[in-house]
């Protein structure tokens, strides 16, 4: 911790891991939010709530358009308010369940991005439930409103529910028309 004495006798300090954390919440957050809003508007050249739905029906989400919603809202809240620092253990909680999803889906490709695989949507998943289970740190607004929303028993109750929520609709997801597409490649 670095602390500046100022000459009215008050002290200023600056926590490095405050600092870290801040960083990246705002890193991971930003990323988030805007991949969400790709789902959700339509902007940075995302399809929007129509072209997410579509999407969810040809990688076997049902229903497509609550699949699209769920997955632009956990992507979006999730990372608002992680880069906000507000219900910290929710909204990486949120977002680590979008990601595993995201993840579910890149699976077959392998680990590495570059060939399609689930490098990246796991890694964010893995920040963002980091961050709900280390807090915002100082520098944040659940630290500004006494932690209200940052209980320590949120941080299992939100985990697990995403996780439950994660598990149940990457079960359901039907994968048949993804394989039925494959093998018509590998025949032609």
């Amino acid at each position: 911790m670095t602390c500046t004495r100022f000459r009215t006798a008050r002290t200023s300090c600056w926590n490095r891991r405050d600092l870290g954390l801040l960083a990246l919440r705002l890193g991971t957050g930003a990323v988030l939010a805007a991949h969400g809003s790709q789902k959700l508007l339509g902007w940075f050249g995302g399809g929007g709530v129509s072209g997410t739905t579509a999407a969810m029906d040809a990688m076997g989400y049902r229903p497509p358009k609550a699949s699209a919603l769920a997955a632009g809202l956990g992507e979006a809240g999730g990372g608002a308010l992680l880069a906000l620092g507000l219900a910290t253990p929710v909204g990486g909680a949120a977002a680590a369940g979008t990601m595993a999803g995201a993840a579910a889906v890149h699976a077959p490709n392998g680990f590495f991005a570059m060939n399609g695989g689930y490098e990246y949507p796991a890694f964010l998943g893995f920040v963002a439930a980091g961050l709900a289970v280390t807090g915002a740190g100082r520098y944040s607004l659940d630290h500004a409103l006494g932690h209200a929303l940052d209980r320590h028993w949120m941080v299992p109750a939100a985990l697990v529910g995403a996780g439950a929520a994660a598990l149940a609709v990457v079960a359901s997801r039907d994968t048949s028309r993804e394989k039925g597409v494959n093998e018509e490649e590998d025949s032609a």
